[in-house]
C-alpha cells in the first residue's frame, strides 16, 4: 500500500474564503490537481534523493518560473547552466517548431544528412579555433564524456587515463569512473580500470602523465567543487605535457561553455586549444544534447576498426539539433558574452557581506561560500520562499551555485542579490 504526505501551505485551504463562488470553485479544483499532481511526482516517478522539492512549474519565461501556486520566481540556477538564452526564448521555440513541421527522427547517427544537425556542426566549426573541426552528437554530457574516453582509446591505443581529484564529468559508468569524488562512486564499483587522479593546479603530479596515458581529462573550470579556475599558465603547462607524452588532453567544457564566461568555451580563456573538447548541458537552450570534438584525424578513428566504434540512434536528432544552432547562434550574434564580465562584477559588487567567504568562478557561474552547508541550505529555501531560486554545488554544498541565463538583466541581478542579502541579514 503506497501512502503519501503532501506538501501543502496550510494558507492555501483559506484562499477560496475570499473568492466568489465561481472564483472558489476553479481554485479548489486547481488546488486538488495540484496535490494529485505533487502525489503521483512521488509514487512514480524515480527520486535522485530522499527530499526533493516537488515544487510544480505552470510555464516558464525569460529569468522566470511560474509556479502552480500562482507565484513567479527569479531563476538564478538556468537548470544547473542549461537555460543559456533564459527559459522559452522565442528564437529557440521556433526553430522547434519549425523543424517539428518538417521531420522528428528519420535514421539512427551518422547515417542520414539531415539540414539542422550539418549546419550545427558546421557553425561549430567556424566557431571554434583549429584542430577543432569534426563534432558528434549525442544526447547528453555524460553520453559525451563516454564518447571521448573511448576516442582517446582508440586513437591512442592506450588504456591509461588520468583525471582530477573532486571533477565530476557524469553519472554514466564511464563518466562517474574518471568522476573524483569516492563517497559518490563506492557504491557502485567496479567502474572503469586504470585511472588515476592528480590534484587541481598542482603542476608537481604531471610525473604521472606518461607515455602509458591515452588522455588526461579535465573539467576546464571544476564545477561540483566549487567553480574552481584554473591558475595563471596551468593548463598551457598541462597541455605542454601532453604533448611531450602523446597523451589527448579533454577538456569538459560542459558547464563552462556556450559563452557562460564570456568566451564561448572557457579555454579560450588560458591560451590552449584541447585535442578533444566535451560540451553539453547549455548547448542545447533547455533540450538534451551533447556532444563531443576533436579534429578529422582523431575523429575518424572511430569509424573503422571496428566500425560504429560508437553509435547512438538519437545522437543528432533534429529536432535537438535546431534548438541548438539556434541557441549557438544567437550566442555567437546577441552581443550577450560581451556583456558577462560586466554582469559578474555586478554580482561580485552586490554580494558584499561578512557572511560571505568568497566567491569563486567567472562570468556567470559564480559559487558563493556562506561557511557551512547547513547554513547555505537554509539561505536556499529561504530564497525561494522569497521568490528566488539558487542550489548549491554537489560536492560542496557550503558553496550557493548562481548560475544563470546569459540574458538576465541588471535589473534582475540586483532583485536576486537584495533577497539574499536580505535573508543573510536575518540573523
Amino acid at each position: 500500500m503506497k501512502t503519501f504526505v503532501g506538501k501543502i501551505r496550510i494558507t492555501d485551504l483559506f484562499t477560496p474564503l475570499i473568492l466568489t463562488s465561481d472564483e472558489c470553485f476553479i481554485a479548489l479544483l486547481k488546488f486538488f490537481e495540484t496535490m494529485e499532481m505533487q502525489k503521483d511526482f512521488f509514487i512514480y516517478q524515480a527520486q535522485t534523493t530522499q527530499f526533493a522539492a516537488g515544487f510544480e512549474v505552470e510555464k516558464a519565461e525569460g529569468s522566470y518560473i511560474y509556479g502552480t501556486d500562482g507565484r513567479r520566481y527569479l531563476d538564478f540556477v538556468a537548470g544547473v547552466s542549461a537555460n543559456t538564452l533564459g527559459h522559452s526564448h522565442p528564437k529557440v521555440v521556433n526553430a522547434i517548431k519549425e523543424q517539428a513541421d518538417k521531420y522528428l527522427h528519420v535514421m539512427v547517427y551518422g547515417e542520414y544528412a539531415q539540414e539542422k544537425p550539418v549546419e550545427l556542426c558546421k557553425l561549430l566549426a567556424e566557431a571554434t579555433p583549429d584542430p577543432l573541426e569534426v563534432t558528434y552528437l549525442v544526447n547528453s554530457g555524460a553520453e559525451a564524456i563516454d564518447g571521448s574516453l573511448k576516442l582517446a582509446k582508440r586513437y591512442t591505443g592506450r588504456e591509461e587515463i588520468i583525471s582530477f581529484k573532486n571533477s565530476y564529468h557524469g553519472n554514466t559508468h564511464g563518466a562517474l569512473s574518471v568522476s573524483g569524488n569516492e563517497y559518490h562512486k563506492r557504491e557502485f564499483r567496479p567502474l572503469l580500470p586504470m585511472i588515476s587522479f592528480i590534484e587541481f593546479n598542482n603542476e608537481n603530479e604531471f610525473d604521472k602523465i606518461t607515455e602509458k596515458t591515452a588522455c588526461v581529462i579535465m573539467e576546464t573550470i571544476q564545477g561540483a567543487a566549487g567553480f574552481l579556475v584554473p591558475a595563471d599558465d596551468y593548463l598551457v603547462r598541462l597541455k605542454k605535457r601532453c604533448e611531450e607524452v602523446g597523451a589527448l588532453l579533454i577538456l569538459d567544457e560542459i558547464q563552462p561553455g556556450f559563452g557562460r564566461t564570456g568566451k564561448l568555451f572557457s579555454f579560450e580563456h588560458f591560451g590552449i586549444v584541447p585535442d578533444i573538447l566535451v560540451m553539453g548541458k547549455g548547448m542545447g537552450g533547455g533540450v538534451p544534447v551533447g556532444a563531443f570534438m576533436s579534429s578529422e584525424k582523431i575523429m575518424k578513428s572511430l569509424s573503422h576498426s571496428p566500425k560504429l566504434g560508437h553509435i547512438t540512434t538519437f545522437g543528432g536528432n533534429p529536432l535537438i539539433a535546431a534548438a541548438s544552432h539556434a541557441t549557438l547562434k544567437e550566442v555567437l550574434e546577441s552581443g550577450l558574452m560581451e556583456e558577462t564580465d560586466g554582469k559578474e562584477k555586478l554580482f561580485r559588487e552586490l554580494l558584499v557581506h561578512p557572511k560571505i567567504k568568497n566567491i569563486n568562478g567567472k562570468g556567470l557561474m559564480l559559487a558563493v561560500n556562506l561557511g557551512s552547508p547547513e547554513y547555505t541550505l537554509e539561505v536556499a529555501k529561504k530564497c525561494m520562499e522569497k521568490g528566488l531560486i539558487v542550489f548549491w554545488q554537489l560536492y560542496r554544498n557550503e558553496y550557493l551555485r548562481i548560475s544563470p541565463p546569459l540574458t538576465i538583466s541588471a535589473d534582475e541581478i540586483r532583485e536576486g542579490c537584495r533577497i539574499i542579502l536580505d535573508i543573510l541579514n536575518e540573523d
